[in-house]
């Protein structure tokens, strides 16, 4: 049984939500057909079990634990190493060279940085050592001009990074070497930010595990058996291991805040519109533009605000990041799960007690009140997401079908077939991009205008309850970690994270410390439209109370 807000405080608005616990005949028709198709995809989800357990390579039994971190410039948050860069207690060289060493050590483990430009890095450390060496107008002018810079940064191979590789994970696009840097980069890099190599991400961003035929398989620095999410879960892997401190994701259905999750990192996915998602490879196609964002992922949460700051470029302002946020005059809310959907596995208890934690520790030390809500339209996360997906754009154009974007050099690929290629060993797709192709087959090309209707719905409650100083906490993931390839299995768990997507909603992903076997918990800190400087407080709340980011080499 649904339990209904109730009107809490002194908010004049006490009618701004109501959320129906009655369903009509149509919604409990719908819940029939969702139960049998529910009971039809569970069956096909054995069935790729059965044919995975017979044809998939063997994955190790044994995890390899990182190395602790010694040198203390990687663990200082990114405005901080600039800060020191500018006043000349650290050289610019001295940071990236650490940095470089890093991954260097950790990468041979996870698996996580794909192409690395060090040389160049260090060349353009040298020339920003000099550029303070002759800056004349002291280190508030190049903090204006520069602010991030001498830091180094990472980025999602999906995005163009000049000279680097741009294939998005697919085989055939191995040659793919960018000219020109996505508009995202250009700004970070224009800031000061040195790159140092290109990050591995699922084949073709559309799955939550990092793993394609043309870099391999990205792995949690935390516990090398588990995935570090997707699709930028290369840049989540190497944040979380400490071999880059500043990094670039993007995130149409969780893919910035499911690797922040998993590696034990923040990731903010912005109001939808802020960020160029321009020079990032597939474009975007139908509606898919509004679900889309791009935005930061860092260690620490101060670094969040001016990344995001520096992304955004002009619209920049229209996020007042500049105006103070005082959290005891934010409204918070929880809403524990999503209702128990048919097709999501239940939150796992850890998660709901540290997101009861963080109500208790929010209501104890700041004296608000958060209110437990529940939403009916949640437990329909996935499909209202995969009907809006499907979407075409205002002048009536389709997306574009992704096994479109599978086909080699406009060569079809032929999903049934490539299914066969695969459990032969000779498919240069993996078995996610190919089962999405498959799905694509018997999907109907018209809208269930029932989850437009809930989409609706949830839009509108949710932008009346949160409007400008509503706060709400919502699980990342209804598992921790899971182990790698597991995610076959569960394939609608994304909607905990896809559902901000579609509302446009900008979210703060808060790590909140590590689980009974050393893996990350986090939770999602959503507001409303343009209101993004309140999650990003938020997270700065949540760092200095549960500890934020791990080194996971420490015992």
């Amino acid at each position: 049984m649904c339990r209904s807000p109730v009107h809490a405080g002194n908010d004049s608005r006490g009618s701004w939500i109501s959320v129906s616990c009655q369903f009509d005949q149509f919604d409990m028709a719908l819940t029939r057909f969702e139960r049998f198709q529910a009971w039809i995809i569970r069956a096909l989800m054995r069935v790729i079990f059965a044919l995975y357990q017979l044809f998939a390579p063997r994955p190790s039994d044994r995890s390899s634990k990182l190395p602790p971190i010694t040198n203390p410039l990687l663990m200082v948050s990114g405005m901080q190493l600039a800060q020191k860069i500018r006043l000349k207690e650290v050289t610019s060289v001295e940071v990236v060279q650490a940095y470089i060493d890093r991954i260097q050590e950790v990468n041979p483990l996870i698996n996580a940085v794909v192409k690395e430009r060090f040389s160049a890095a260090l060349q353009e450390a040298a020339q920003v050592d000099k550029l303070i060496d002759e800056e004349e107008g002291g280190e508030d002018v190049l903090e204006d001009r520069l602010p991030l810079l001498g830091v180094p940064l990472t980025v999602k191979e999906a995005f163009a990074l000049q000279g680097m590789p741009n294939s998005c994970g697919l085989v055939s696009r191995r040659g793919v070497i960018s000219s020109v840097d996505a508009p995202p980069v250009s700004l970070l890099k224009r800031a000061g930010a040195i790159p140092l190599g290109v990050t591995n991400c699922s084949e073709l961003c559309m799955w939550f595990e990092s793993n394609n035929r043309l870099y391999g398989i990205t792995r949690n620095p935390y516990n090398t058996d588990r995935i570090p999410g997707g699709s930028s879960g290369g840049e989540g892997s190497i944040l979380g291991g400490g071999g880059s401190v500043i990094g670039v994701g993007s995130d149409i259905g969780g893919s910035i805040r499911m690797p922040a999750f998993f590696n034990g990192i923040f990731g903010h996915k912005p109001t939808p519109g802020i960020v160029s998602n321009d020079g990032q490879y597939p474009p975007s196609s139908g509606m898919h533009e509004d679900y889309l964002c791009t935005g930061p992922m860092c260690r620490y949460a101060e670094d969040l605000l001016p990344m995001l700051r520096i992304m955004a470029g002009p619209n920049a302002a229209k996020l007042s990041l500049s105006s103070e946020v005082d959290l005891r005059k934010l409204r918070f809310f929880s809403v524990p799960h999503d209702g128990s959907s048919l097709l999501v596995s239940p939150v796992e208890t850890e998660l709901i007690q540290i997101q009861r934690k963080v109500v208790e520790h929010l209501e104890a030390d700041l004296g608000v009140k958060v209110q437990e809500l529940s939403f009916p339209q949640l437990k329909h996360s996935y499909q209202i997401w995969d009907t809006l997906m499907a979407l075409p754009d205002k002048d009536g154009k389709p997306p574009t079908p992704f096994v479109d974007f599978m086909a080699d050099h406009g060569k079809k690929v032929w999903p049934l077939w490539e299914l066969v290629k695969w459990m032969l060993g000779m498919s240069s797709h993996t078995m996610a991009a190919i089962g999405l192709a498959l799905t694509e087959m018997v999907q109907s090309s018209k809208p269930n205008p029932f989850y437009l209707k809930q989409k609706e719905d949830l839009q509108k409650e949710l932008d009346e309850l949160l409007g400008t100083d509503g706060v709400l906490l919502y699980p990342s993931h209804p598992q921790i970690a899971p182990k790698h390839h597991h995610p076959l299995f569960t394939p609608f768990n994304f909607a905990y994270t896809g559902i901000f997507n579609v509302l446009g909603l900008p979210v703060t992903q808060c790590p909140l410390g590590l689980s009974q076997e050393g893996l990350p918990l986090g939770v999602q800190v959503i507001s409303g439209k343009l209101q993004d400087r309140l999650p990003l407080a938020t997270a700065l709340y949540l760092e200095r109370a549960f500890g934020g980011w791990r080194d996971p080499g420490s015992p």
